[in-house]
């Protein structure tokens, strides 16, 4: 039995987790709740899971809260509410799924009481992926990763030495533009934009899948977790997302898992891990899959693969420079300030003028997060 703090209920990954926790309540418990505002979907979900510690990160979605929850819950508030969380909780793993880099703080106070991780927050290992795997070595701490990618290859490797590895091939759908001609991506809408293929995610999320952001921030973030170099990190267009990734190893044989796209799949794993635990989800029907197509990405017309590659190459503060631009200029689309290649080219002009920071502790972190932002928003 898990007992896990759910960081970012509310959000797709959310969502999933709790179905896992239907599905198995002997191996799964959620002993508490976080979100940002979603004050209606949080207080449905202590009624099932009858938590007695949450938080929500809004002031004023927290006080609306504060009338519908039970008197026995208590309600912790702003950012700091979610250190504090972690800090009165019994937990045992947190799986932090919380968009942005509002997870940091709470993840590392997690790993500084030997809570295990799982991991869906890109954003914690790429703008501070140094500290958090050091402190989490430490303290003796799993970090488990939750990104269907990640997870794929967690998976992929176990059993398998680490000096055998040749290649971690991350897989990618593409995003809704992968055949669009590039002279049309200026062109495109907000609407088009969110109209992902395959998954259902957060707006955020979806818009980096369009540019091929989020592959970049996963190439960054493999680097941390499975302790290889960036030029061992390739991506490949797999439009079908039923290869979630693959690993290529000395002899060049390749080990890929495979499943529907169901992000229960990797939530269950990390949860249940080293285990493998029977469930309700659709078991793959080859015949009815057919075939499985690959392609190269388009690096020259998506440049995200490209600069995040240099950043995670450099190291230092550039990938949370990167990140931080990234997450401004995805905003400034998402409120129709900018076109859609507006946000690869504010993160390369922010990059461009960044000074790196080798070995950077937390306040210089923090801090060029900060300085990016504000660039970013020029």
């Amino acid at each position: 039995m898990r007992k896990v703090l759910l960081l970012g209920s509310t959000g797709s990954i959310g969502t999933s987790a709790l179905k896992v926790t239907r599905d198995l309540p002997e191996r799964m418990q959620i002993v508490g709740l976080a979100a940002n505002s979603s004050v209606e979907a949080l207080v449905e979900q202590v009624r099932e899971t009858g938590v007695k510690q949450v938080a929500l990160t809004d002031p004023a979605a927290a006080a609306k809260a504060r009338a519908l929850l039970p008197a026995d819950v208590v309600l912790h508030t702003g950012a700091q509410g979610l250190i504090d969380l972690v800090n009165e909780s019994d937990a045992d793993m947190v799986l932090v799924a919380i968009v942005g880099t509002a997870g940091l703080a709470p993840a590392l106070a997690a790993i500084e009481r030997g809570m295990h991780l799982a991991v869906a927050s890109k954003e914690i290992l790429v703008m501070a992926g140094e500290a958090v795997t050091e402190a989490a070595k430490r303290k003796g701490v799993n970090i488990l990763p939750v990104d269907s990618e990640h997870n794929a290859i967690f998976q992929c490797l176990e059993g398998h030495r680490h000096s055998d590895v040749q290649r971690i091939l991350l897989t990618a759908s593409g995003g809704p533009f992968r055949t669009l001609p590039a002279d049309q991506l200026p062109h495109v809408t907000l609407a088009q934009a969110l109209k992902h293929p395959t998954w259902t995610m957060g707006r955020k999320i979806t818009i980096d899948s369009a540019t091929l952001f989020n592959k970049g921030l996963e190439m960054i973030e493999a680097k941390w977790l499975f302790d290889v170099p960036m030029d061992k990190i390739e991506v490949v267009v797999h439009p079908q997302s039923i290869v979630h990734s693959m690993v290529e190893f000395a002899d060049n044989s390749v080990i890929a898992q495979l499943s529907h796209s169901d992000m229960c799949f990797p939530i269950q794993y990390a949860v249940t891990w080293p285990d493998r635990v029977p469930n309700n989800l659709k078991p793959l029907n080859f015949a009815q899959v057919g075939a499985l197509h690959f392609e190269a990405p388009r690096v020259a017309d998506f440049p995200a693969l490209n600069l995040a590659r240099h950043a995670g190459t450099i190291g230092g503060t550039l990938p949370a420079v990167l990140n931080a631009a990234n997450e401004v200029a995805v905003d400034a689309f998402l409120n129709g300030k900018i076109a859609f290649p507006g946000i690869w080219q504010t993160v390369e002009r922010v990059m461009n003028a960044h000074q790196v920071i080798a070995h950077p502790n937390l306040d210089e972190l923090i801090e060029a997060d900060a300085w990016a932002r504000r660039t970013a928003a020029v």
